[in-house]
Order: C-alpha cells, then structure tokens, then sequence
C-alpha cells in the first residue's frame, strides 16, 4: 500500500491512471460490441480481470478480503458492474462512444446525489442543487434533438439515453456503498471479488437474454477485449478502488470530465464518428455545472 506520506500522490496517481485509462475503454467496448454482445462481453471481461487481479494481489502479499465481507463485495458487483458497466454497454450499440462518454459525465452528480443522500453523507446546499440543474440543463441539450427525432432510431437513442443513467445511478450507489463498507487494507482483493462476483451476474444476465447465439471473435473484436480485461479492468479498476479510499468522492467523479475529451477524440479518429458542435456546448454546459457542484464553500 506504501507509507502514509506517499498514499495521496499515489491517489493523484491513480486518479490521473482512471481519467487516462477509461477515457479510451469507449472506443473499445464499441469496437467489442461488433461481435461480442454487451453483457456476455463483460462478464467474461471481469471473471477473467477478477481472477488475474486476485492471483496478482496474492503473489504481491495482498491479503483477501473477509470472507463476511463477500456478501458486501457480490452487492457491489450487481451495482457497479451489472447496472454500471452492463449499461454502458448496452447503451452504446445505440449511441456512438464520445456521445456515451459525454452521458456518463451525469455520474458527478448522481455520485453527489447519492453521497448526500446517505446518513454521513454531505447536505447539499443551495449552489449545489443550482449546479445539478445547470447539468441537467446541459443534458437536455445534448439528447433533446435525437430523442425527438422520432421513428424507430429516436426510440432507440432514447433507450440508450436511459441505459446509460441508470448505469451512473448504479455506479454512484456503488461508489457510495464501497468507501463506507470496504476495508481500506482489502482494497486490490475486495476489488477482485468484486469483479469476479459483477462478472458471474452479467454472464446469467447475458444467458436469460440469448446472447451466446450471437457471440464470435476476430482481431479487431478480441484486441479490444484483452485491452478491456487488462487495462479497462485490471489496472481501471485497482486504481479507482485506491483512489476511493484516498480522495473526497467529489473530486476522485471529476474523472468523467477528463474521460469525454478523449472518447470523443478518439471515436472521431478511430471510428469516424460524427462530432457535433451540440456535443461541445453540452459539455461545457455540464462542466460548469460540476465546476458549481464541486467547488468548495468559502
């Protein structure tokens, strides 16, 4: 875990690691998607990403979690990786990765919304319920005109739309839940079980839904997945565990700001994806209203 005076540059560490890192898994679930479905993807994606960060916890002298502790562990699994990241993914075989990323920036103030939700949580304050309605209004002008739109592609954009806060909402529970009950000295194999137990759900959920009929790999598809596995997960995930237990919620949610930047860049580059100036309005609309949500009180 390191000494006590290099824990919070090893958090800033991490921070930048999940804001770098995740920025990227956007383009690679979408390119994943093409012969992978959603949920069968990301339960193979965590049960192996589980069963690696756990061998390499042990082989580091890591101890595992208490095993009162699985029950916990197996609940953040089904908020963080079957409602979290299975809405993500579902959501973005209707909606391009940069537009995904974009969304997903809702997670600050879900995050926000929930911590204050909680009996320790912080009261939110006049600013703060302002700045949720500057993000909500930012939104609002992102997905307006393609929910509207009408016919079967509106319909399925709202969908998407839909998908994708549920998925915040889940995550922001989640998120909540691990810095109040999971044991800072268990962080690497809480984070694996974790995994492990969130991959097992979105494989049944995967299965219910018929998906093994659909599934195949090529290169493309499988390069995106190991990528995904390794760094989407394993490194991902590690780091944004370490910089729960060592950073203010608020802070270590600024994450999804960074994270839109580079999907979009890269969706445009990669994947052609069309770039709208909609897309930068609405991201500097919903910047300000983390920028209001987050700035301390004097």
């Amino acid at each position: 875990m390191g000494s006590a005076e290099h824990r919070p540059r090893l958090a800033w560490v991490a921070w930048g690691t999940i804001c770098v890192v995740w920025g990227t898994t956007y383009v690679a679930i979408k390119i994943a998607l093409a012969t992978i479905p959603p949920f069968l993807m990301g339960g193979l994606r965590y049960i192996v990403a589980g069963l690696l960060l756990g061998g390499l916890a042990l082989l580091r002298g890591y101890r595992p979690p208490p095993a009162g502790q699985w029950g916990t562990l197996a609940v953040l699994g089904f908020l963080m990786l079957l409602m979290g990241n299975g809405g993500v993914a579902w959501g973005s075989q209707h909606l391009p990765s940069g537009l995904v990323a974009v969304l997903v920036g809702m997670s600050p103030f879900w995050m926000t919304g929930v911590d204050a939700l909680m009996r320790d949580g912080k009261q939110l304050f006049a600013r703060q319920w302002i700045g949720l309605m500057v993000g909500l209004a930012g939104i609002t002008t992102l997905v307006w005109p393609d929910i509207t739109a009408g016919g079967g592609s509106g319909r399925n954009f709202l969908f998407g739309v839909i998908a994708l806060q549920l998925a915040c909402a889940g995550w922001a529970v989640g998120s909540a839940y691990t810095r109040r009950h999971v044991m800072p000295g268990h962080i690497f194999g809480a984070a694996a079980v974790q995994m492990a137990t969130g991959g097992v759900f979105m494989m049944i959920t995967g299965t219910l839904l018929g998906e093994w009929s659909r599934i195949s790999f090529n290169a493309a598809t499988t390069t995106a997945f190991v990528y995904l596995v390794v760094f989407g997960s394993v490194i991902g995930f590690a780091a944004y565990s370490y910089a729960l237990q060592h950073l203010d919620i608020a802070i270590v949610s600024l994450y999804t700001y960074v994270n839109p930047v580079i999907a979009v860049t890269l969706g445009t580059i990669l994947l052609g994806e069309p770039f709208h100036p909609r897309m930068a309005v609405a991201a500097g609309i919903i910047a300000a209203g983390i920028l209001i949500v987050g700035r301390p009180r004097s």
